[in-house]
């Protein structure tokens, strides 16, 4: 029987193969799948998405993936969106109109005022100021750096919902958990140690 420690869906939007590579890195044996009938083991899964929200949505509807993520959810088996991953756990993308997501968190993405000083994207290194506790930030000093690349970000609905903040013009959610289910906005995969250790935590939830 095929052993692995998580399955990473692939909804066709690119950033799997550094996700994958730095988890193989890691030492953990990941299957890529977007096979609906794959997420029926119980198991880990993570949602990695770069892109357009509604385009990654309609990448998961057209491969029957998102009832698929909900019953994960509903089974209680943890999960974690990385960037657009991330986003799609909401209700409601405001990206190129209104789009629906998974609705498993609260909140909708809206995209960062036009800053007199900041450009959007937000991109490169910024801090993560803890908000609580959490098994995912274990190990990791509070404010401690991760890489980010995104013109949109997540408007809670439920600030308690929030592991991080991070500050670019405002204060905006960088990290969530709510009961099984986890998500990073910025890229683990680039944030160098930082990353890798949440990447390691979300193997101990």
């Amino acid at each position: 029987m095929e052993s692995y420690n998580a399955l990473l869906v692939n909804a066709g939007t690119g950033n799997l193969h550094s996700v994958y590579n730095a988890l193989n890195h890691l030492g953990y044996k990941v299957k890529v799948t977007n096979q609906p009938e794959d997420l029926q083991t119980r198991c880990r899964v993570i949602l990695p998405g770069v892109g357009a929200f509604g385009s990654f949505m309609e990448g998961l509807r057209t491969l029957n993936l998102e009832d698929a993520l909900k019953e994960v959810v509903r089974r209680g088996d943890p999960l974690l969106g990385i960037c657009v991953g991330m986003q799609a756990l909401l209700e409601i993308g405001k990206e190129m109109g209104e789009h629906q997501g998974l609705g498993l968190i609260p909140g909708q993405v809206i995209r960062f005022p036009e800053f007199r000083d900041l450009k959007v994207p937000h991109t490169g290194w910024n801090q993560l100021i803890q908000q609580r506790e959490s098994r995912l930030l274990q190990n990791l000093q509070d404010g401690a750096y991760a890489y980010f690349n995104h013109s949109y970000y997540c408007e809670l609905g439920d600030s308690n919902d929030a592991l991080t903040q991070t500050d670019y013009g405002l204060l905006f959610a960088s990290a969530v958990e709510h009961d099984n289910l986890f998500g990073v906005q910025f890229h683990p995969e680039k944030s160098q140690r930082v990353g890798q250790t949440i990447l390691s935590n979300f193997f101990k939830v």
